[in-house]
């Protein structure tokens, strides 16, 4: 498959990636990536609860990953290398962040139109049912909409799901 055949991931940052849960008994673990020089990534505090054990997973599914973040090109500057990830595309929001009628994410609309008829899964901490609606009913490919714990982030379940779906698209 070449780049433009496999799907996308489009991948959302704080929840999926920053786990907004309180840090298990004895704080958080501390990282360290080949890419750590000793300073928090990118200088943002948030960005030290990332695993950096993430960024090689992510690369082994077989898509291409897409920023689908209000952090937009901050993600590749702050986390890309701390994940050891190459500059991966973002998408450029509109510039209202506010949730469509029926309760649709503001993200759903955009994604669909930057996915542009490829299949896609999207990882989120605020996918609803009504986001699965308006994609069923808008994308002319198979779409993923996979909702994370944002109190825990990615997990092996979710790579899981992720790698099953992705591997039968």
């Amino acid at each position: 498959m070449t780049g433009t055949d496999r799907p996308l991931l489009f991948l959302d940052v704080d929840g999926p990636l920053i786990p907004f849960g309180a840090p298990p008994a004895g704080g958080y673990p501390t990282y360290r990536s080949p890419y750590d020089s000793g300073t928090t990534p990118g200088g943002n505090p948030l960005a030290a609860r990332v695993n950096p054990a993430l960024g090689p997973r992510l690369l082994s599914l077989p898509c291409e990953p897409v920023w689908a973040t209000t952090w937009l090109a901050d993600a590749d500057e702050c986390l890309a290398p701390w994940l050891g990830l190459p500059q991966l595309p973002f998408v450029d929001w509109p510039v209202e962040e506010e949730d469509e009628p029926g309760g649709v994410h503001w993200k759903t609309r955009a994604l669909v139109a930057w996915a542009d008829g490829r299949p896609f899964a999207w990882v989120d901490d605020e996918i609803t049912e009504a986001d699965r609606r308006w994609v069923a009913a808008h994308s002319p490919a198979r779409a993923l909409l996979h909702r994370v714990d944002p109190q825990r982030g990615l997990t092996d379940a979710d790579f899981t799901a992720l790698d099953i779906w992705l591997r039968t698209t």
